[in-house]
């Protein structure tokens, strides 16, 4: 058996154990498994098995299998860190190789210098806030497009908000992968479909009048995947949804007093004060 077949294996084990929350009594063992394998970033990417763990992570109370998950997905993310390390080295190398041929003529010096005008302007671009949620987010979740990255980054902004609870212990970066992660899985772009869903949220989570919502998403009661697809009414506060349904209520009231008020006839004749201006109920 292959070492990715050999993680799918047991990614669909500990997907199970998280779904149904069944006995988590193996996820040690299966984590150790894990461990002891040679994974490459390919095998990561492939089998999202990053994800998985990074839930397991979450949903456990079993102090060892929250520390194992802990030290698999940092090791995991020094792999993408390498990667990105040998990517900027082979750029830089490429870059001094084209300085070393430089041509005497003035038109391929002024090409050379705009070349490397771009570079120095592509390196420098990225902010610190940029950067961070790519180093961050484990490569289950890896991606390069600006669009999702910057999204990205609102959500963290969102969850983080002032301060995060001391009594919550959660990577507002790798949560916020999660979340964009699972709204890009249904839209499968980044359309104004998928910019407005992210918008909604980053919204919610910020709003100042309903931090439960926030609390309980870094609390890990409401998971990632549910707050990709929650409605507003769902991401409401309390105070909202018992508002709502006082209007609900009166307004189902008003309602039934029109019905019960009787529908007005000229064709009866009240038996008891022999006039014709009569309401009737059915």
């Amino acid at each position: 058996m292959s070492i990715e077949d050999e993680v799918l294996r047991i990614r669909k084990k500990l997907d199970k154990m998280v779904d149904q929350k069944d006995d988590q009594s193996q996820a040690l063992d299966l984590l150790k498994s894990l461990k002891d394998l040679k994974i490459t970033l390919d095998v990561l990417q492939k089998t999202r098995i990053g994800m998985t763990v990074n839930n397991l992570r979450k949903s456990s109370s079993d102090e060892d299998v929250i520390s194992l998950s802990k030290t698999l997905i940092r090791s995991w993310k020094k792999l993408l860190e390498m990667q990105k390390q040998d990517s900027r080295s082979s750029t830089d190398g490429n870059g001094d190789n084209n300085t070393r041929n430089t041509s005497n003529t003035s038109m391929n010096s002024s090409i050379r210098s705009g070349d490397n005008g771009n570079k120095a302007n592509h390196a420098s671009r990225p902010t610190p806030q940029q950067q961070k949620p790519r180093q961050s987010s484990f490569p289950a979740n890896h991606t390069t497009n600006d669009v999702r990255l910057k999204c990205r980054e609102l959500i963290s902004q969102a969850l983080k908000g002032d301060a995060v609870p001391e009594d919550i212990d959660v990577d507002c970066d790798d949560l916020a992968a999660d979340i964009e992660n699972a709204i890009y899985s249904e839209f499968k772009d980044t359309n104004m479909k998928y910019k407005n869903r992210v918008r909604s949220r980053v919204s919610n989570l910020k709003d100042t009048k309903n931090p439960d919502l926030r609390y309980n998403v870094l609390k890990g009661n409401i998971d990632a995947k549910r707050i990709a697809v929650m409605t507003a009414d769902e991401m409401a506060s309390s105070e909202i949804k018992a508002l709502r349904e006082k209007l609900t209520k009166e307004a189902i009231n008003d309602h039934q007093m029109a019905m019960t008020g009787g529908t007005s006839t000229a064709l009866i004749k009240c038996p008891k004060c022999k006039k014709s201006n009569c309401t009737y109920n059915q």
